[in-house]
């Protein structure tokens, strides 16, 4: 796998290619923007690290121009940590945005997620039913009342939604809201559960969190006869 790696500061662009290269990865280093665009677009890349404060051509200005061409994993890497950044990153085709200063063992995390995935995107919008999720702004809403959920309520909501009609394990759940293995003395699973139902069940028709005795949870529109979420 070969990244391209565009970050104008010597320390840390010296730091992510020994890291990198460590890691399994051949990488190209530029700390120029367009350098950077030139190197993307004649070299085939499986992933970019892209910073927005360089020289030349800003990230914003390369990623937009990398967009038009080719569909490259890009993630940010930038101190720029404003939510408006975040939104105007992902919004010009970004797949993921990390903010400095960062962990390498996450960047690394998110590096190989997603190489796994390639360049498939999810959707910024999602629906089921009468909700509605805006995953750039972190926003939901039911028959267009605004929801209020924590961080992990949402990560939790996109998860179901994403993979809508799919069982998913509390295992899995736990991996990917988490990052934890489950153990099946902990209960954080079904208590996350029963808290995000309260918000986006309770006061509404259809339900649309249901568990699945001795397999999981599943997100899905049913027939009323089978509307009401087992305990």
């Amino acid at each position: 796998m070969r990244i391209l790696v565009v970050e104008d500061d010597a320390r840390t662009g010296e730091y992510l290619k020994k890291g990198l290269a460590e890691s399994g990865y051949a990488v190209d280093w530029t700390r120029n923007g367009a350098d950077g665009l030139h190197m993307a677009l004649e070299t085939s890349y499986d992933l970019v690290v892209l910073d927005v404060m360089l020289p030349g051509l800003s990230g914003w200005q390369v990623m937009e121009a990398l967009r038009a061409k080719q569909d490259v994993p890009v993630l940010f890497l930038t101190a720029r940590d404003q939510l408006q950044d975040r939104i105007q990153g992902l919004e010009l085709g970004a797949d993921d945005y990390l903010v400095k200063p960062f962990s390498f063992t996450e960047l690394v995390l998110r590096i190989r997620t997603l190489l796994r995935r390639g360049v498939v995107r999810e959707a910024d919008q999602l629906r089921l039913a009468d909700l509605h999720i805006d995953v750039l702004r972190r926003r939901v809403t039911r028959m267009n009342v605004a929801v209020p959920l924590t961080n992990k309520e949402f990560t939790l909501l996109h998860l179901l939604v994403r993979r809508e009609g799919e069982v998913l394990s509390r295992t899995l759940i736990a991996s990917q809201v988490w990052d934890m293995n489950f153990d099946s003395d902990t209960n954080v699973v079904d208590v996350a559960i029963k808290r995000l139902r309260a918000k986006i069940d309770r006061p509404f028709e259809p339900k649309l969190i249901h568990t699945v005795r001795g397999m999981g949870y599943v997100c899905e529109v049913r027939a009323c006869a089978e509307c009401a979420p087992a305990p």
